[in-house]
């Protein structure tokens, strides 16, 4: 079976188009996430896997057009069969939490079987001077590193890790020294600032490109062009693999549609050496 025809990918094609509710996007976020076991989950073991009411499961089904719940879970019985499952049962809760970042990094692999969303923000990214990075809290260090390697081929790229007041007269900034788009990482969970710094951008005029943990996270309403990467629970602090690693793939979508771009690694790299700033 293809990378784009896995059950994930099954699932996340069966929404699309739907008008959701945060409640059913939280429900539709927890199907993608299990999808190999969804077709075989009760309501009521569904509602307890995305933490809502089964009155919530059933609302959801007949939101995607089925009469219920039972009639959305056949419906998945016949479109995402079975596959064979690695038997982690002897795996200790360290190695399960690994073995979890592995599937999200395999679901990643499927979305990206499309590049073009990817291609589309890179584009977004490449043209706006400057280019505004945007990551609060538990997104700071994703933020962070993008900025850190973009800084090495963009010309002018501006950090947005500090939020209140602030991140209003930083996004001003960057509009009046001609922004066109702006790059969000947001992880659960999502601050309500990052919400409103968004809704002001786009306000602003910006282009929004946002990484987040799911398509249904509370930021793509106010984002122009979401990219999904999801982020492991199984730890007592979410893990960000996926995330990360997408936002890697962005910055070669953007190399790609940056003009000098190598050259400006190469200068780099000379001045590096010049000034033995690494250990090799």
């Amino acid at each position: 079976m293809s990378v784009t025809d896995s059950p994930a990918a099954r699932l996340q094609a069966l929404f699309e188009g739907h008008r959701l509710t945060p409640t059913q996007r939280r429900i539709a976020h927890s199907m993608v996430r299990r999808a190999a076991d969804v077709p075989f989950l009760s309501s009521v073991e569904l509602a307890e896997l995305a933490g809502v009411s089964q009155p919530s499961v059933t609302r959801f089904a007949v939101a995607l057009g089925f009469d219920g719940y039972p009639a959305l879970r056949r419906h998945l019985r016949e479109v995402a069969p079975a596959e064979p499952a690695a038997d982690t049962t002897s795996y200790n809760e360290y190695q399960q939490a690994v073995e979890a970042e592995i599937e999200n990094l395999r679901h990643l692999a499927v979305l990206l079987a499309d590049p073009s969303p990817v291609e589309r923000a890179g584009r977004l990214l490449a043209a706006s001077r400057p280019l505004p990075v945007l990551g609060l809290r538990a997104a700071a260090s994703q933020a962070y590193g993008f900025s850190y390697f973009a800084a090495k081929v963009h010309p002018d790229v501006r950090l947005l890790n500090e939020g209140g007041t602030m991140l209003h007269d930083r996004i001003d900034a960057a509009v009046s020294a001609g922004a066109s788009a702006l790059l969000c990482f947001a992880l659960p969970r999502h601050p309500r600032e990052v919400v409103d710094g968004l809704t002001y951008a786009k306000q602003s005029g910006l282009s929004v490109v946002t990484v987040a943990d799911s398509a249904f996270a509370p930021v793509a309403k106010v984002s122009d062009l979401l990219l999904p990467a999801a982020v492991g629970t199984g730890l007592a602090f979410d893990t960000a693999c996926a995330p990360m690693l997408l936002g890697r793939v962005l910055l070669e979508a953007m190399c790609d549609d940056l003009p000098g771009a190598q050259v400006r690694l190469e200068e780099f790299d000379t001045r590096a050496a010049a000034r033995g700033l690494f250990v090799e």
